[in-house]
């Protein structure tokens, strides 16, 4: 099964000549997103005019998502992205698949070009390049992972691909049993029956689950489960601190934010769209910029 984390996404297309650039986002609930301006931005500074809309629209059936896709090939877009709650959902929607998004078998990233849809993971290359930023050398396994929906999927492979070891535990111990499964053959993994179990000798807990994102103020582990030894890595972004990185600062552990995997994304994403590489220090002021302005 092919490594979607041994190499970075190759652009789809050519750089555009055409300095116009039709992008958007979609999924639900998605209001909170700092993707319009993270593209934007890096639009702005590549010399694309570039427009990101977010396409928040819920509950989509097959043909309510074939229907989407339809539109946006025919209105232009250059590309969305895809977010929960159709990541796997889009699958067989899709022209075309990349390697990394077939393995995974879930998609955040479709191209749209020549008439074409072709789906791509940057939640994988991202999450992959968020690790090795925020931990360098320090990555070691075995890691624990909540929630194994398309997010899920990607970290893991991600982590797989950077010889990490993995518990997994979801409360739909199909989805749970079938990533297990797919990743049998690339490194050591196991389902965990329960929470305490799950963080038994573990060094590194992953939330891939939409638990902890405004206006959700849970947590998906007892605070009583972590402790100093810990790294505690959150995909959810809005807030930023969300309830478990808090309690996993207050016990010592080192926390990693949905920033870092939200900016790695972008960069691979806005590639794949614009055949350009977005500068990183412009797409990290655009993140910071909505992250401040929701603080206030």
């Amino acid at each position: 099964m092919p490594n979607p984390t041994q190499s970075g996404p190759s652009p789809a297309r050519a750089a555009r000549a055409d300095p116009r650039v039709l992008l958007g986002l979609l999924g639900y609930p998605i209001a909170h997103s700092a993707a319009p301006a993270m593209h934007e931005a890096a639009g702005d500074a590549t010399g694309l005019r570039t427009l990101y809309h977010l396409l928040e629209i819920p509950a989509l059936d097959a043909a309510g998502l074939h229907r989407v896709l339809d539109s946006a090939r025919e209105l232009g877009f250059a590309g969305l992205n895809v977010t929960f709650p159709y990541k796997e959902a889009v699958l067989p929607l899709l022209d075309e698949l990349s390697p990394g998004a077939r393995a995974v078998a879930a998609v955040n990233t479709v191209v749209i070009a020549d008439g074409k849809l072709a789906g791509h993971n940057t939640d994988a290359t991202g999450f992959a390049a968020a690790l090795r930023a925020e931990l360098g050398a320090t990555i070691a396994g075995p890691v624990a992972l909540i929630g194994t929906g398309g997010m899920g999927r990607a970290a893991a492979f991600a982590m797989a691909g950077l010889g990490l070891s993995l518990r997994l535990f979801d409360a739909d111990s199909a989805k749970a049993a079938r990533l297990a499964a797919d990743l049998a053959p690339l490194t050591p993994v196991s389902i965990a029956p329960t929470l305490p179990a799950l963080l038994d000798g573990a060094v590194g807990l992953v939330n891939a689950t939409p638990i902890g994102m405004l206006p959700d103020r849970g947590s998906p582990v007892p605070a009583a489960l972590l402790h100093g030894g810990l790294w505690v890595a959150d995909a959810v972004y809005y807030p930023l601190i969300t309830p478990l990185l808090a309690a996993a600062q207050a016990v010592g552990a080192r926390t990693i934010t949905g920033r870092s995997l939200s900016l790695h994304q972008c960069y691979d994403a806005f590639r794949l769209f614009t055949g350009r590489d977005a500068p990183h220090d412009v797409v990290a002021r655009a993140f910071d910029a909505v992250i401040a302005a929701r603080a206030n």
